[in-house]
């Protein structure tokens, strides 16, 4: 089920977020988040996401039910954003697509796994089968990250994407089961937990 509630989650440097599905009354603070993500961060996203007009389609597709956005809070800011993509119609609308991107200060401390858990929680309760992340070859560690919580390279494409300087470069499709992706992350959760030793 989505959560209708905040959830409230503590990193591992002991900072306390909270993560919640996005509202309207969010847009010019995700705004605000995109323009803070350092150039190079920005660089590999495929939306142009420093555009006012992102947010607002972003917007009309949650309301459409074709996208579940959600956002991280800490100190009254948003530090994280995710969200599933589903289709409607077609072939595939048993496969959802994630996204996210995370401020710079709180990434390795767990926030991504954060998101994307309630992500996958949504992707079940939408009878979603299968994820799948599309990341950038370039970016090395959005690709360990989500290999370390289950998900497998499917394709390369070559030259696939133009980034924002307008090079063209590789891009890696991953994906994995819905339910291994979430025995990944309690595995994950349970290596960081206090009591795991």
């Amino acid at each position: 089920m989505w959560p209708e509630a905040s959830n409230k989650t503590l990193l591992r440097g002991g900072q306390e977020v909270t993560i919640r599905p996005m509202t309207a009354t969010d847009a010019e603070a995700l705004h605000r988040f995109f323009l803070a993500l350092p150039e190079e961060d920005r660089l590999f996203l495929e939306d142009d996401v420093t555009k006012p007009a992102f947010v607002q389609q972003l917007l009309s597709e949650q309301e459409a039910g074709r996208a579940f956005p959600m956002v991280a809070e800490a100190g009254g800011e948003i530090v994280g954003y995710g969200v599933l993509y589903r289709p409607l119609f077609g072939w595939s609308t048993h496969v959802g697509r994630v996204r996210m991107a995370v401020a710079r200060s709180f990434q390795r401390q767990g926030l991504g796994t954060a998101i994307l858990r309630e992500l996958v929680r949504k992707a079940q309760g939408l009878a979603l089968d299968k994820l799948v992340a599309e990341v950038v070859e370039d970016q090395v560690g959005a690709l360990r990250a989500f290999e370390r919580l289950g998900f497998h390279r499917e394709a390369t494409l070559a030259d696939h994407v133009r980034d924002l300087s307008g090079k063209k470069r590789d891009l890696v499709i991953l994906a994995n089961d819905v339910a291994h992706i979430w025995e990944h992350m309690e595995a994950l959760v349970a290596d960081f937990e206090p009591s795991a030793g």
